[in-house]
């Protein structure tokens, strides 16, 4: 039988490359986010994505969302972003709270609402995509840093409460990826800082890079949890120590 797996913020970036992947994979995709034109359009290129439109800060929107599902044997929590970069003394508190109500109440809303259909299913994985952000703070992320710190520590709870049911807990933690529109979000509109961040690193990492782990993860046999995969491009060694090609080499 066919397995159902849920990627909410599917309509771009590593949430429609794992949709995609999963989908190669042989799963049954349902592919959900905000924004249901781009939905479909990833639902015209595979036959075994479902598009769904959902607004993870919306409890009605979740419920709905659950209600409209028979089963779900994986869900990957993708749907986040980053909001500004100033830092925590000028911190726009309507930022801070975008970013905790999508990363943190919207993973919280989502594991609540298909938790027992995947317990049900027998063989349920809940995968978190979280960041380094959720392991090491840095400089102008405070928000950010806070929002996936909180996410990271629901995955180590959800972990040890959920101990003997039938239910795998999984985090990714990605490092600089580089996607369409993650930094270009958080600098709200601004292209040129947007690539800034980016400038001289030799292969970011890619959407599809970070959707092959995912892939990884959840199709390990059903005895093998992988807790924590934290994934970086070779040129950052650390939150703070990125190697970028000098101008003009």
């Amino acid at each position: 039988m066919t397995k159902t797996a849920v990627v909410t913020g599917a309509s771009s970036g590593i949430g429609a490359a794992t949709a995609r992947r999963l989908a190669a994979e042989g799963f049954d995709v349902v592919a959900a986010a905000r924004r249901g034109d781009r939905l479909d359009k990833l639902a015209a290129e595979i036959p075994s994505i479902r598009p769904a439109t959902l607004d993870v800060t919306s409890q009605e929107s979740v419920d709905a969302f659950a209600a409209s599902l028979d089963s779900c044997d994986v869900l990957v929590n993708n749907a986040g972003g980053a909001f500004g970069l100033e830092p925590v003394a000028e911190g726009h508190v309507d930022d801070w709270q975008r970013m905790y109500d999508v990363n943190v109440l919207g993973a919280l809303r989502m594991t609540q609402a298909l938790l027992p259909k995947l317990i049900a299913s027998g063989d349920g994985v809940l995968l978190m995509l979280t960041s380094v952000a959720g392991l090491v703070s840095y400089e102008g992320g405070g928000g950010y840093c806070a929002a996936k710190h909180a996410q990271t520590s629901m995955t180590e709870t959800l972990r040890l409460e959920l101990v003997g049911e039938p239910v795998r807990i999984i985090e990714v933690a990605p490092g600089m990826v580089q996607t369409e529109e993650f930094s270009l979000t958080r600098f709200r509109g601004d292209a040129a800082k947007a690539a800034k961040v980016y400038e001289g690193v030799p292969d970011p990492l890619t959407a599809d890079d970070i959707a092959d782990v995912i892939a990884f993860a959840v199709t390990r046999p059903s005895h093998v949890n992988i807790d924590r995969l934290v994934v970086r491009p070779r040129a950052q060694a650390a939150q703070h120590k990125v190697y970028r090609v000098p101008a003009g080499a």
